[in-house]
């Protein structure tokens, strides 16, 4: 899990530099393109003598109208280019939080929204099946003291979960020719005794009643061999022990799957 945090920040470090390159000198590219351009209304409008063959071809060849008209919708898009590039920057270092190694104060929001943000194409509707319907309902929860980057761990584990048994189910679905809209809830509450508590659930295909008391074990897994290592609910697990929590599931084949984190406000983090 460290490694991933380091791998995913180096990623974040190295895009980041180039990003802000770009970010810098589009600004100047497009303020030097409005003015060549004005310059050349100046020149056609003082200077509207018939030109030289060379220049009526170039004129021809080139379409000046129809580059005065798509120009600045190129400048436009990869400037949205650039600024999707950055966000995405952003929440990679936000899901890492390399730089913190110790227990940090957090808006476990940002973590949750940071980790949905890289997920996003897996939510995406694609040629093979619909749009997966994310439904959030976030309390108001004050800031919590964790270690960030585990906790955002535990978060992409959960929503990956969800998002395969979701993609299980809509294939059965299209098998059976049902009708079926898939969803992901993610709902935050904060609890008496100063607890957080954070559902993530799916209406997937659920989970068979003799594999839940396994599901945390080590290496077990209930997906198709080839689509998971059975140790992120595994790993999962210990972090939220860590941080003196309860990580819980409720389940129910055909229905879909609930995990349910629950953690203190103040941890006192286990070694």
């Amino acid at each position: 899990m460290s490694s991933l945090g380091q791998l995913v920040a180096g990623i974040a470090h190295e895009i980041n530099n180039p990003v802000n390159f770009l970010c810098g000198n589009l600004n100047y590219v497009n303020e030097y393109s409005k003015n060549l351009l004005s310059l050349i209304e100046k020149y056609q409008q003082y200077y509207n003598l018939k030109p030289n063959p060379e220049i009526e071809d170039l004129l021809e060849k080139f379409d000046l109208d129809f580059i005065k008209q798509d120009l600045p919708k190129v400048m436009s898009s990869m400037k949205f280019g650039i600024e999707r590039i950055h966000d995405i920057v952003v929440s990679l270092r936000t899901f890492s939080r390399l730089d913190e190694a110790i227990i940090k104060t957090v808006n476990i929001h940002q973590g949750l929204d940071s980790t949905l943000f890289i997920l996003q194409h897996r939510l995406q509707q694609t040629s093979q099946r619909k749009e997966i319907q994310l439904i959030k309902i976030y309390d108001r929860l004050p800031p919590i003291r964790c270690y960030a980057s585990q906790l955002n761990q535990v978060f992409m584990n959960l929503l990956v979960n969800a998002i395969d048994a979701v993609e299980q189910k809509i294939e059965r679905a299209k098998q059976a020719s049902e009708n079926f809209l898939p969803q992901i809830q993610i709902r935050t509450e904060l609890r008496e005794g100063e607890k957080v508590a954070i559902y993530i659930a799916d209406n997937g295909v659920g989970i068979p009643e003799t594999f839940k008391p396994r599901i945390f074990d080590p290496f077990f897994t209930t997906k198709p061999v080839g689509k998971g290592t059975g140790l992120g609910l595994a790993i999962s697990h210990q972090i939220i022990e860590k941080h003196q929590g309860e990580l819980r599931c409720i389940s129910t084949v055909g229905q879909g799957t609930e995990f349910i984190i629950e953690i203190p406000l103040k941890i006192g983090i286990r070694g």
